[in-house]
C-alpha cells in the first residue's frame, strides 16, 4: 500500500475544502431524497457552519491533507476528536475526499489509515463515520478497513 502522510490544512486550503465539501454534500442528499437540488447547497452551508461555529478553529476538529513521500496532496480529511453523539473514547470522521485524478489506486485505504493514526494520537480509542448507502465505492473501503455497522437507518418511498 503507498504510504500516505498527512499534515493540517492551511487557511487557504480550508476555504477551498469548505466550498467543494459543501457541493458534494448536497448532491449527496439531492441523490439520497433527502433535500431538493434548490434547497441543498444552502442547506449543506447551514449544517457545515452549525458544525463548525469557528470555522478552522472550531476546538476538537482536525482539518487534514493528504501527501504522498513527495509531498503531491491526494486527499483531505475532517475528524472530530468528539463524538457527535458523546460515545466516550470514538472519534468521528466527517469526511474523506481522494482528490479526482487519484482515485482508483488505493489512495482511499492509504489516507484512511493516516487519519486513524491521527485520531490515536489525539487519544481516540475508535474512529465512526457515516456513510450514504448508495455509495458503493465508500461501504466498500470501510467494510475492509474493519468497520462495521453499528447503526443503520433505512427508507422505502410510499407511491402515491
Amino acid at each position: 500500500m503507498t504510504e500516505v502522510t498527512v499534515r493540517a490544512m492551511t487557511p487557504e486550503e480550508f476555504d477551498s475544502w469548505q466550498d467543494e465539501l459543501a457541493a458534494g454534500y448536497a448532491q449527496e442528499h439531492v441523490a439520497a431524497g433527502n433535500w431538493t437540488a434548490e434547497e441543498a447547497l444552502d442547506r449543506a452551508r447551514r449544517e457545515s457552519a452549525a458544525f463548525l461555529p469557528q470555522g478552522m478553529a472550531t476546538p476538537g476538529m482536525l482539518f487534514l491533507l493528504g501527501a504522498l513521500a513527495d509531498g503531491s496532496p491526494v486527499g483531505r480529511l475532517w475528524i472530530g476528536l468528539n463524538h457527535p453523539r458523546g460515545v466516550a473514547g470514538c472519534a468521528f470522521l466527517y469526511d474523506i475526499e481522494v482528490a479526482a485524478e487519484h482515485r482508483g489506486r488505493g489512495l482511499g485505504r492509504a489516507l484512511l489509515a493516516a487519519g486513524e493514526r491521527a485520531a490515536r494520537e489525539h487519544g481516540a480509542e475508535a474512529l465512526e463515520l457515516n456513510v450514504f448507502g448508495a455509495n458503493e465505492t465508500a461501504r466498500r473501503l470501510y467494510e475492509t478497513s474493519g468497520y462495521r455497522v453499528v447503526t443503520q437507518q433505512m427508507r422505502k418511498d410510499l407511491p402515491a
